[in-house]
């Protein structure tokens, strides 16, 4: 009996085999996003849940945080800065599995992502005839702001001191300086200042 895909394509026996070890990859991720948020996410101890974010792969830099419950999907292409303060329920996406992937998550230092922000690198096709996924990387630059509930879309970069509003739905470059709000998200105004040297106040304790 023939192999075949979801799609019902005839498969070749290299195809299969290739199909059945993404198959299994794809687990062991699942398996290790499951963990991170019920199992390592919800323990209310910084040092303990940054020991396991770094054993899976995730960079982090000095005196950065990540509060409680956050989702992280492939922390091994996950790279955070320094000084940054990540709120409770995050989405942080790194997924970078497909062939020829360009995605993966870079935020740079002292970046402000409030509580339940959701960063994609990961979305379907819905021009191709079977919504295969599609995998951009998302640069979040240095002193951005974003605030609560706002979702970054796969492919955008956020410049440098940028501001993002509250529920905000960002679906395209966001130059640095701006501020931006909306679904999707449309420039209201720019940021007075311009030289960037603060430092964010200490992570919540017991978060």
């Amino acid at each position: 009996m023939p192999l075949k895909d979801k799609q019902g394509n005839t498969l070749t026996s290299e195809q299969a085999l290739v199909k059945g070890f993404n198959r299994v990859q794809a687990i062991i991720l699942e398996f290790i996003t499951g963990f991170l948020w019920w199992g390592v996410g919800t323990i209310p101890s910084h040092s303990f849940r940054f020991f396991f974010y770094r054993l899976f792969g995730m960079k982090i830099g000095n005196k950065s945080t990540i509060h409680m419950l956050a989702r992280i999907y492939d922390p091994r292409h996950i790279s955070i800065g320094e000084g940054t303060l990540i709120g409770e329920k995050a989405t942080l996406d790194g997924r970078k599995q497909l062939p020829n992937s360009k995605g993966g998550l870079e935020i740079g230092n002292h970046v402000d992502i409030a509580s339940e922000v959701m960063i994609w690198t990961s979305q379907h096709d819905i021009h191709s005839e079977d919504m295969r996924p599609i995998e951009e990387k998302v640069t979040i630059e240095d002193y951005v702001f974003i605030g609560p509930r706002a979702i970054i879309l796969p492919g955008v970069t956020v410049g440098k001191g940028a501001i993002i509003a509250a529920g905000a739905v960002v679906t395209k470059n966001v130059s640095a300086g701006s501020i931006v709000a909306g679904t999707p998200a449309k420039e209201i105004g720019i940021r007075k200042t311009k030289d960037y040297s603060y430092k964010l106040g200490r992570p919540r304790l017991f978060q």
